[in-house]
């Protein structure tokens, strides 16, 4: 029997999120349990009123850092960090607060360094969790921002479209006396036991070793897990090594590792992902559509703590590191 066309109420309408569209056909369900009128359609279109020109980033309810800024002879030093902290967004005396979640993984043990976090990822898209770039800052505040082909850059009051040669080969970067332009990535991730569902936190950092493993270990999963990475356990990993550049001595950077068996993981996000009731599709437009609206990530306020996101990019320890053998039993 073929469907039949009736009116419907708001009521009666499922969507199902996977399309955008401006009109749908209500048809009525032979099948349906109930006899209702119902109809698996796609959700409306939108416009969103957003601020031209404002970034709207992932929502970030704390911090990831395996490096501080500390006070040194009057002096504001980077000081590098043989385990990661979880922070919140705001300090006392100076100083990050800690997260109560980073309290919770160390069990209590004030003692404990945490050498691994488990987390998840809150997109399937790895450019909306790993976002890189070749960054200039000036006066804590972004000035320039590209991808080694194209940057937008701030010139006396007036945003512009320039080319991007890299660092080495930028004639803007190398006139700057102090802050030069330099690789900058920020990771958003879910850390197990945060309350909101929606929300990240943020390992911002210039470490060429923390960025090539994070962006190239991303693009490894997406492509194993058939591109589906949202809700897949994973364990953030601190790892170690050294360089000439270091002379010898341990450094240290983040991993991205599955948590367990494939398999078992696997079976793990599938449950978190059919539960959720998260249309994923849906909030990952929404995400790329709030990253495209502005040239620039950070907030004037956000850049005035440009210093602590600096510390892990040179592969040396920074003033009065401890360093742990422990780590290198892993």
């Amino acid at each position: 029997m073929p469907a039949q066309q009736e009116s419907t109420s708001v009521e009666d309408v499922v969507y199902d999120g996977q399309a955008h569209v401006e009109e749908v056909e209500i048809v009525s369900n032979p099948q349906s349990s109930q006899g209702k009128v119902v109809a698996i359609v796609p959700r409306k279109s939108r416009t969103p009123r957003m601020l031209r020109g404002f970034s709207y980033v992932p929502p970030t309810i704390g911090r990831i850092a395996i490096g501080e800024v500390v006070e040194s002879n009057g002096k504001r030093l980077p000081k590098k960090l043989d385990e990661i902290v979880i922070t919140t967004q705001f300090k006392k005396n100076g100083k990050w607060v800690e997260h109560p979640l980073g309290e919770s993984l160390r069990g209590g043990d004030a003692n404990k360094k945490l050498r691994e976090i488990p987390v998840r990822l809150l997109f399937d898209d790895p450019d909306l969790s790993f976002r890189e770039s070749y960054e200039l800052f000036k006066d804590s505040r972004q000035v320039c921002v590209g991808n080694g082909e194209h940057s937008k850059r701030r010139v006396d009051g007036v945003l512009e479209s320039c080319d991007c040669p890299g660092p080495d080969l930028c004639e803007f970067s190398q006139k700057q006396e102090k802050i030069k332009c330099k690789p900058f990535a920020r990771l958003n991730v879910q850390i197990e036991g945060q309350d909101d569902e929606l929300s990240t936190f943020v390992f911002r950092t210039t470490g060429w070793n923390s960025i090539r493993t994070l962006r190239t270990k991303l693009e490894y999963l997406y492509g194993a897990f058939n591109g589906e990475l949202a809700g897949l356990p994973l364990t953030l990993l601190m790892r170690g090594k050294s360089t000439q550049l270091s002379y010898n001595a341990p450094f240290f950077y983040l991993d991205l590792v599955v948590k367990g068996k494939s398999d078992q993981a696997i079976a793990e996000q599938n449950k978190l992902r059919s539960s959720s009731g998260l249309d994923y599709a849906g909030l990952e437009a929404a995400a790329a559509r709030g990253l495209a609206n502005g040239a620039f990530e950070e907030t004037e306020d956000e850049s005035l703590d440009v210093e602590d996101w600096m510390i892990d990019s040179s592969g040396t320890q920074g003033e009065g590191t401890v360093l742990d053998d422990s780590i290198f039993e892993k």
